[in-house]
């Protein structure tokens, strides 16, 4: 088969031991960012004061995602008894479908006499031809997941929801812009109101796994679209995906704290010093991954994208469920189109701004 040639993203660094820069330790070995993220000492960055019930503030405070250790553990486990409720397979179909739903639907705004035939052939002008166009990131990757999500975690308006949920993605790691932060907070009021009874602590963290699929779901879509649509159809869809979350990883890194003194590589790394964990470094690391800028179908190993230890993504198998839906659909009834893709600028995420598709 002839499979996918994925480059290093720009700014992707190479693998070597520590470094200290400006903000701290940067890891991009395999082993050095897998030590970090199973070591008790190395802590998730706080996520700041509460706020009252139903604001931005409050839901950091209340999420498994930024909680200390001492709360992790319940926090979470009210995500996975949410998680544990849905089947995979079924995520799948659901996703499936309404993707289908959206491609029906645009191409129905192109009359059929003008539909997939080519403008020309053997050179004979045959007419204004047009192939129906689809903006895969808007209305499949970034709503697709939060919609068929919604739905199974009983959201009042799952349609109405996916918006919302963006708007709290886009301010949910400090760092974020004042008018997104009041955005978010409207947003975060909006789903407090959707959401079926239950207390807060468990409301909040249901919305986690919203806000926690929204940017890493519709990034994998992309870049699995993005790099995946001219794929042999042999390659199964799961492969690519494994591949991709690898090679082009929606969440290029994340952060930890050093709560006391540790050694990476026989570098000192002191209490309260911030490190940076670079996924798409150490997934592409030679000692850990035998030709490692090469795509291979159903590699050995997974990829540290979904990180490890017990903070690792508890909804790794229900990401992949969804965008497995969405991309399937994609691979059968799309083909690429010639129109440069874009990316939004994060520090830590990957995910397209705008990616063309044509219908075939």
């Amino acid at each position: 088969m002839d499979l996918p040639t994925i480059t290093a993203a720009p700014g992707t660094p190479a693998c070597a031991p520590p470094t200290r820069g400006d903000e701290g330790w940067v890891l991009t070995r395999h082993a050095d960012v897998t030590a970090a993220l199973t070591d008790p000492r190395c802590v998730v960055p706080p996520a700041g004061p509460p706020g009252p019930v139903g604001s931005l503030a409050w839901l950091r405070a209340t999420v498994s995602r930024f909680s200390p250790p001492r709360r992790h553990a319940g926090r979470r486990a009210i995500a996975v008894a949410a998680l544990d409720a849905l089947d995979p397979r079924d995520l799948t179909v659901a996703a499936a479908r309404r993707t289908d739903e959206i491609l029906d639907r645009s191409a129905s705004r192109v009359p059929p006499l003008l539909r997939r035939a080519p403008s020309t052939t053997g050179g004979v002008n045959r007419g204004p031809f047009l192939a129906p166009g689809v903006e895969v990131m808007g209305e499949v990757a970034r709503c697709v997941p939060l919609v068929v999500l919604g739905e199974r975690l009983g959201l009042a308006d799952p349609a109405a929801a996916a918006p919302a949920v963006t708007a709290v993605a886009a301010a949910y790691h400090p760092g974020a812009a004042p008018t997104a932060l009041a955005r978010a907070d409207r947003a975060v009021a909006t789903l407090v109101a959707m959401s079926p009874p239950a207390p807060p602590e468990v409301t909040a963290n249901r919305i986690g796994l919203l806000v926690q699929a929204a940017d890493a779901t519709a990034g994998l879509i992309g870049a699995a679209v993005r790099h995946g649509l001219a794929a042999p159809a042999a390659l199964a869809t799961a492969a690519l995906l494994a591949e991709v979350l690898r090679l082009d990883p929606p969440v290029r890194a994340t952060r930890r704290i050093a709560t006391a003194a540790l050694e990476l590589d026989g570098r000192t790394i002191r209490a309260g010093e911030p490190l940076l964990l670079r996924f798409d470094a150490a997934n592409r690391d030679p000692a850990a991954r035998p030709e490692p800028d090469r795509f291979v179908a159903d590699r050995p190993g997974a990829a540290l994208t979904f990180g490890a230890g017990v903070r690792g993504c508890p909804g790794s198998v229900h990401a992949l469920a969804l965008a497995a839906g969405v991309v399937d659909v994609l691979r059968r009834r799309c083909a690429p189109a010639d129109t440069p893709v874009r990316y939004a600028p994060h520090p830590t995420l990957r995910v397209p701004t705008r990616l063309e598709v044509t219908l075939r």
